[in-house]
């Protein structure tokens, strides 16, 4: 069997500390220019220089997005940053563009480069290209099937590696390089600004009659035609390992801590009690799928890998994600009088059950006993974003763990 790698998504500095807590083997991430999440935080070169050395520290490695299209004024800027990467040593760079490919090769010979989605990897002999040009890993496109990734696994060298989407949102365009968003508004998804427009509501304006909507649909449900459920292969890995896949990646850059820290642990936990015992995973399925649940999501298909998507892998009634649990906090300082200090992301209040999310796997429900502000003001509820709060929980928390509550 080859060694399977978990790869987790990272939005920011503290998006990484938990992907790392809570069971990544490796995260990605980018920088302030040149990879596909404009809108995320993104990472200063000192974040990345923290991010790595909480990684290294824990054994989990750090790949840097660089995977734009890039246009000729993207080339000079390109070229220094690869050149600040020299002292900032990442494990890897995920580049989709041979013009940035060419010149990572040039200013980072030893650098390991994985090929993105974004340069539509359907074959086997795509992958024979890049790995003649020095590629170590290739992504898959997200439409190929399983039995098309078993293909390119038995025809590629034994020592390159497969990454593919295991979780997350798919793209309604082909690996995800689409123009709608540069049509619409002039913000071009290939240069990492896309607007989501497949997830809008579409109706038809005959031009006669303007002002005149009339609704389209795929059919009578409603009027979302371009909004994909989320990937979820939480029930197969054993045929992601069968198609000699070797890193599983997770979607999600712009997404919570609370999405990072339940899907890294739950797959985590997955993959584990998998390679341990095939019986142990299926005994423990229906905790998987429960905890999956718990992160907002758009229903779960399982994309391309075993069927052509048809209309049930579309949601035409809504864009809105199922949202079971709320994000309250994550503790980031355990005093000796047992509260703990978290930045608080959702209304809470005193008396309230909540839940503790623990890197382990446990999850504990406690009553919130008393909340202080930073000057030690007891307060009854925190309705403010962003504050600062001392909470007691009863002595159950610690550190890097997720407060949360069920909103079932």
């Amino acid at each position: 069997m080859r060694k399977l790698e978990l790869l987790i998504p990272a939005g920011s500095l503290d998006g990484l500390k938990t992907a790392v807590i809570y069971g990544a083997d490796a995260v990605y991430l980018g920088g302030e220019a040149f990879g596909l999440r404009a809108k995320a935080k993104n990472f200063t070169n000192e974040e990345i220089k923290e991010g790595i050395a909480f990684a290294h520290g824990r054994g989990v490695k750090v790949y840097i997005t660089a995977n734009i299209l890039a246009h000729n004024e993207d080339l000079p800027g390109v070229e220094r940053y690869f050149e600040e990467l020299k002292e900032i040593k990442p494990d890897a760079l995920i580049i989709s563009d041979p013009g940035v490919f060419a010149i990572a090769k040039r200013v980072l010979p030893d650098m390991e480069i994985h090929i993105s989605t974004q340069a539509n990897n359907t074959n086997y002999g795509t992958y024979l290209f890049w790995y003649g040009l020095g590629a170590k890993r290739v992504v898959t496109a997200r439409e190929l099937s399983l039995k098309e990734i078993r293909e390119i696994r038995d025809k590629i060298p034994e020592d390159m590696e497969i990454e593919s989407f295991m979780h997350g949102a798919m793209c309604i365009s082909y690996s995800g390089r689409c123009l709608l968003s540069n049509y619409f508004v002039g913000r071009d998804a290939n240069q990492g600004a896309c607007t989501h427009p497949c997830r809008w509501k579409y109706s038809v304006v005959e031009e006669t009659r303007p002002g005149e909507y009339m609704p389209v649909y795929e059919n009578e449900r409603g009027t979302y035609i371009f909004n994909s459920k989320d990937l979820c292969m939480i029930e197969h890995i054993p045929e992601m390992i069968e198609a000699g896949i070797d890193s599983f990646k997770i979607e999600g850059r712009m997404k919570t801590a609370l999405y990072v820290a339940t899907v890294a642990r739950t797959y985590r936990k997955a993959i584990d009690d998998y390679l341990k015992s095939p019986e142990l995973y299926r005994e423990n399925m229906e905790w998987y799928k429960a905890e999956i649940g718990k992160c907002t999501y758009r229903e779960f298909t399982t994309g391309f890998y075993f069927n052509k998507p048809d209309a049930t892998t579309q949601i035409y009634d809504s864009n809105t994600y199922v949202k079971n649990y709320t994000y309250l906090g994550t503790v980031e300082e355990v005093r000796e009088d047992g509260l703990i200090r978290i930045e608080q992301k959702n209304k809470f209040s005193v008396g309230e059950t909540v839940e503790i999310m623990k890197p382990d796997g446990r999850n504990l429900e406690i009553q919130v006993a008393a909340i202080y502000d930073e000057e030690g003001n007891q307060m009854e509820s925190a309705p403010h974003p962003k504050q600062i709060l001392y909470v007691d929980l009863g002595g159950n928390a610690e550190y890097y763990d997720i407060i949360r509550r069920s909103e079932m």
